[in-house]
């Protein structure tokens, strides 16, 4: 703490003195309020994640700062007043008959014996002979029967020879290669539980809840048993031969998650990660995404992983996926511009919402506003083909992007806002990664952003919110296996209690005589084969 000056003190100083005290304080002053502006922006910045919304789109935030005088905020004398027509609500269009039956044409129809009216009924009320039948009236009503259960009863004939060169020798029917040697599991009883885990972010303890409310009794720790041997013997060698589809793609997306290993953490606070791996956003003939648990988060993990790729790798910033670049020569590292304008997007929601004018005339929202020019143009060519989306990104939006690095330029040189602010950060992210954010521009099958790994990770984020951690790192291998095939079956338009359903079936009888599968002969079952039963797609609409 500086030290406190009596007025008697302060009174015997010489000028020089003064003048240097005066100085101090200024400097002590200018360092205090630089320190409480941060701290405003972090309460604010705190509060917008809290109450806000999680969002990073221009249009969002700007509703973000009508909280005051929005007659002020959105006034704009040289707007058009709007016709009757834009003003007046249109009138809702009658429902398209038929729509009903074409929703329930996918499900099987049980009729149900009709609602007579007896001749008695029908003589008393009209008299005798006095009435005749008319076309019957038909309606439909959908039934659902959770939790039905059902013993499979299995035979196995057994014969004994009494005579000849087989006497007394045994002989039985061949019974099915089962899914656990010995277990009561079936492949729809395990495909229950991994849809209900893994699809419907739910813990083993809440179905065991449930099984027991249907007089059911299946431990959880019998269900992570049965899903740690599976994936071990079965998941495994099916998640391998996805990965090797996924690595012969030209571009890639990777992410990853923290997330906490109990017995496989150096401390109670140490972090665990599960990465997420997944094939560029423009391939939705067989989109693919592969989930991996690793200890840490250094560049060896990703390293390993994409030793022997050969194309574009699209991620956020992390030093350890540039380190990949300089390691691996056959790999382009492209960054994700939703990454980029995220601080800027920070800047604006924690502005000062009283003066809405002097937010828009702000650094932070003027970047925006330039990167949201790069997605509304972008968002227009996703259905054309990778040259003609090239093509397009070179004619319209290279000048934009050439414009928008020059001017972030043209700020940090006019040091226009405080280099440690989060507008600053921004600025200095896009320098930094300014080789990396110009990639998309190169090549028509690179998104402009990496938030499709964002959404193939999210379910895996929702369902540690319920389980919170792991108990095992094998536990974690095992859900990052079932999370790979349950994600790529959904973004192929499969079902997944009917697909895991499916390949548990079919899976066993792949096996060798030591219980290995070449994972080769797994294409036919693959989450895009078209030779895949009917039952495992989605319907379409």
């Amino acid at each position: 703490m500086a030290k406190k000056h009596t007025l008697e003190e302060l009174s015997n100083c010489s000028k020089e003195e003064l003048i240097t005290l005066v100085l101090m304080m200024q400097g002590q002053l200018e360092a205090l309020n630089e320190n409480i502006e941060k701290l405003i922006e972090q309460v604010r910045l705190a509060n917008s994640y809290r109450f806000g919304k999680h969002t990073e789109t221009l249009d969002s935030i700007d509703g973000q700062l009508s909280f005051f005088d929005e007659a002020e905020c959105f006034c704009d004398l040289q707007v058009s007043e709007p016709t009757p027509e834009e003003v007046l609500p249109v009138k809702q269009r009658k429902k398209k008959k038929g729509k009903r039956e074409m929703d329930l044409k996918e499900f099987p129809e049980e009729i149900l014996p009709s609602y007579s009216v007896s001749v008695e009924e029908l003589d008393a009320f009209y008299g005798q002979g006095n009435w005749r039948r008319l076309p019957d009236e038909t309606f439909k009503r959908l039934r659902h029967e959770p939790e039905s259960w059902t013993v499979e009863v299995h035979t196995v004939e057994v014969y004994v020879g009494t005579d000849g060169d087989h006497q007394d020798e045994f002989l039985r029917g061949k019974r099915p290669k089962e899914l656990l040697r010995n277990s009561i599991v079936t492949p729809s009883l395990l495909a229950s539980i991994l849809n209900v885990k893994y699809v419907n972010s739910s813990a083993l303890h809440r179905i065991e809840q449930e099984f027991e409310r249907n007089g059911v009794n299946i431990s959880r720790q019998t269900m992570s048993n049965w899903i740690m041997r599976c994936s071990e013997k079965y998941f495994a060698p099916f998640v391998e031969r996805m990965k090797e589809e996924l690595l012969s793609l030209h571009v890639t997306q990777s992410d990853e998650t923290p997330t906490q290993v109990i017995k496989d953490s150096d401390h109670p606070n140490s972090k665990c990660y599960m990465w997420v791996h997944r094939s560029g956003e423009f391939y939705e003939n067989r989109p693919i995404v592969i989930y991996e648990y690793q200890k840490g988060r250094d560049h060896k993990r990703p390293l390993e992983f994409y030793k022997d790729y050969s194309g574009i790798l699209v991620t956020d910033s992390l030093q350890q996926y540039h380190l990949i670049e300089k390691k691996l020569p056959n790999v382009t590292n492209a960054n994700c511009w939703a990454h980029a304008r995220r601080s800027f997007a920070d800047a604006v929601k924690i502005a000062d919402k009283k003066d809405p004018k002097t937010v828009k005339q702000s650094v932070a929202y003027q970047a925006l506003q330039k990167i949201g020019e790069f997605y509304t143009i972008d968002t227009e060519l996703k259905m054309l083909s990778s040259q003609e989306r090239l093509q397009k990104r070179q004619e319209l939006i290279k000048p934009l992007v050439e414009e928008f690095f020059a001017w972030v330029k043209e700020q940090i040189e006019q040091c226009s806002v405080p280099p440690k602010s989060k507008t600053g950060e921004g600025l200095r992210f896009i320098i930094n990664q300014e080789k990396y954010l110009r990639v998309f521009l190169e090549d028509g099958d690179v998104p402009i952003d990496n938030s499709a790994s964002e959404r193939a990770i999210r379910t895996f984020c929702l369902g540690k919110k319920n389980w919170m951690f792991h108990n095992t790192a094998n536990g974690a291998t095992a859900s990052a296996l079932v999370y790979s095939i349950s994600e790529t079956a959904k973004l192929n338009h499969l079902r997944p209690y009917y697909y895991f359903k499916y390949i548990l079936t079919e899976l066993p009888n792949f096996c060798d005589e030591q219980g290995n599968i070449d994972s080769t002969k797994l294409d036919d079952l693959m989450p895009w084969s078209d030779k895949l039963p009917e039952e495992c797609r989605k319907p379409r609409r």
